[in-house]
């Protein structure tokens, strides 16, 4: 996996008499984004400490084959360094240069300064290529050419108040208030220089992107570390670069539209990545199959496994790769609930439950039947009643924990081998019955739904309580039941009597005439019962009042905002004039018949 790890002093990775190394950062990493404190810390360490002081290390990509060609060492950690450090030697040279000296000695410095930055054989090839985002290049050629060392075109539109531009005049200012002891700048300055040739750095080299990331992992890297998906994105880019040369803009344009559909959270990006692999391991793995071995890259993407699998994927065929996964990831964000594409409101509200209820895993078979819909001769209410079943399943699965969660990838993944010779209805048929063969049976379903459920699973809870909720529904007493304020919902689960351990003494009163541990026994017993939670957008308000104060409690304006908030899910609280154990029981039985009815997969 690691193909050296060596500490060198900057002069060697900076070499002036050596033209077979530069290092090149990946035009789509992250751009170039250190500041004042950054700059203003490396310059104080080299300059106040003794010779030799370590300032870190890198993480370089190293595929060279050849010992006499160029060695292009892909910079995949440390980049910020890097580039800091050229330019440091950038406004050295020029700071030497102004002294205009005849000096042989300090000539002899600028030209070993100058091969710092750019190879002894041609002037045109940098020692440091920066990443390209935000004018990063074009500014660090511009500093180049005013510096002399090489000549470039005018200097990029208002690069005076980009990063690289501001570093430069911030190492400017700072070198030219160097002098010694005795006042003597020059000497300062060469000796500023040979301390940062002398201070050091542990390099790092790995031979591919998945060498790199499982390094990543391993050293807990600090900072922020390229992902799994900056690093599949890296190695597709620098394999399209060399496959069609002049066109990576264009795949870069198609890369940005597949992420944005995606959204910013990683951790969808990630699943897509891996569910990609699982749902269309068949054909992916075409290329690459023989007689002994099936699946050669794998038979399941993991997260441990996901950059090898993608890397044999990109090298084998670039283009066809980004094709592919581009007309998966269109699929992948209809799917989404907050997906960047146009929605199908046929589909839109299933597609949300399938969120919702923490479905998700069945992405890949939905991706699969999405992608191959026409061939599969499948209608959208195929899809929406597919959907529907899963739904169905989840809330069942996620109560029960049956089938385990992992199973779950691997079921989906045998569903997608057995759709693939069947059509129309036969496939939502068939879905159907595998599903209802790993479901829990209605038996261990209704003991789970009669039983603390809340404790069981908040979040299942919470989805049965808003989908029974909003079936009750009607356009003029419609709330979004899923609003969030910040990252938090504003309709919450409601316990009806008080969970709090300090239980109220009017409930003591109510529920056990007045027997505190008697009222404690019914808290564990029944506090988290179906039939004892409810929805409510004012909990924090509610809480551990008096149960007819939370029955009767209205807003300012007047309207009722506790159990006579005109729910269904509501009207036997709005009614009742106590709450009792066999309060709580009724509702209870009532409830899970009505979960029962809404997810009996037996009978769908």
């Amino acid at each position: 996996m690691i193909k050296s790890v060596n500490k060198y002093l900057i002069s060697e990775l900076f070499p002036s008499d050596n033209n077979r190394i530069s290092y090149v950062v990946p035009r789509y990493q992250r751009e170039y984004s250190w500041g004042v404190s950054q700059w203003e810390e490396l310059f104080d360490d080299i300059h106040e400490n003794d010779t030799g002081y370590f300032l870190g290390s890198i993480i370089c990509i190293n595929q060279n084959t050849d010992a006499l060609q160029l060695s292009k060492l892909e910079v995949v950690d440390g980049q910020q360094r890097l580039t800091t450090l050229s330019i440091l030697f950038c406004a050295l040279y020029e700071s030497l240069k102004k002294l205009n000296s005849q000096d042989e000695e300090l000539k002899h410095e600028l030209f070993n300064l100058k091969n710092k930055l750019v190879l002894k054989s041609t002037k045109e090839e940098l020692r440091i290529t920066p990443q390209q985002q935000n004018n990063n290049l074009n500014d660090y050629l511009s500093v180049l050419h005013e510096t002399g060392v090489i000549q470039y075109k005018e200097k990029p539109s208002n690069a005076g108040n980009r990063r690289i531009y501001k570093a430069f005049r911030y190492f400017q200012d700072r070198i030219e208030n160097l002098a010694d002891e005795h006042g003597n700048s020059l000497a300062a300055k060469t000796q500023f220089l040979e301390k940062i040739g002398q201070a050091c750095l542990v390099k790092i080299e790995v031979e591919s992107h998945s060498d790199a990331y499982t390094l990543f992992e391993s050293l807990n890297n600090r900072g922020a570390p390229l992902t799994a998906v900056d690093l599949i994105k890296n190695k597709l880019l620098a394999q399209l670069e060399r496959a069609d040369e002049g066109n990576l803009d264009y795949y870069f344009s198609i890369w940005n539209k597949l992420i944005t559909q995606l959204g910013d959270d990683y951790s969808i990006q990630e699943r897509f990545f891996r569910q990609y692999y699982n749902a269309f391991k068949d054909k992916l793995n075409e290329k690459f199959r023989t007689e002994e071995n099936k699946n050669p890259l794998g038979p399941v993407a993991t997260r441990s496994n996901l950059i090898h699998i993608y890397e044999k994927l990109i090298t084998a065929d670039p283009q066809e790769f980004l094709k592919g996964i581009h007309e998966a990831s269109n699929c992948y964000a209809m799917m989404l609930s907050d997906g960047n594409v146009p929605r199908n409101p046929d589909l839109d509200k299933v597609f949300k439950d399938i969120d919702r209820v923490q479905a998700t895993t069945s992405y890949l078979l939905l991706m699969y039947l999405f992608a191959h819909k026409d061939a599969l001769q499948l209608t959208d209410q195929n899809i929406k009643r597919i959907s529907e079943i899963l739904v169905s399943f989840f809330v069942r699965r996620n109560l029960t924990d049956t089938p385990p969660t992992r199973d779950l990838t691997r079921l989906f993944m045998a569903m997608i081998d057995g759709v693939s010779s069947l059509s129309g209805d036969g496939i939502q048929s068939f879905i159907l019955e595998q599903l209802q063969s790993v479901s829990a049976s209605n038996e261990v379903f209704k003991n789970k739904l009669k039983g603390p459920i809340y404790d069981e699973n908040s979040g299942v809870t919470r989805f049965i309580l808003c989908y029974l909720a909003e079936k009750g529904m009607t356009t003029e007493t419609h709330k979004d039941l899923w609003a969030i304020d910040g990252k938090k919902f504003i309709w919450t689960i409601e316990h009806i009597f008080p969970q709090g351990e300090n239980i109220p003494a009017s409930w003591v009163s109510m529920i056990a005439s007045g027997d505190q541990q008697l009222a404690a026994n019914y808290q564990k017993s029944h506090a988290h019962k179906l039939g004892n939670l409810t929805v409510s957008a004012f909990n924090s308000v509610l809480s551990n009042k008096s149960f007819e104060d939370k029955r009767d409690r209205k807003d300012k304006n007047g309207l009722f905002v506790g159990f006579k908030n005109g729910f269904n899910l509501n009207s036997e609280l709005a009614n009742a004039i106590k709450w009792n154990i066999p309060e709580i029981d009724a509702r209870t039985e009532k409830l899970t018949a009505q979960v029962m009815s809404e997810f009996n997969i037996f009978e769908m």
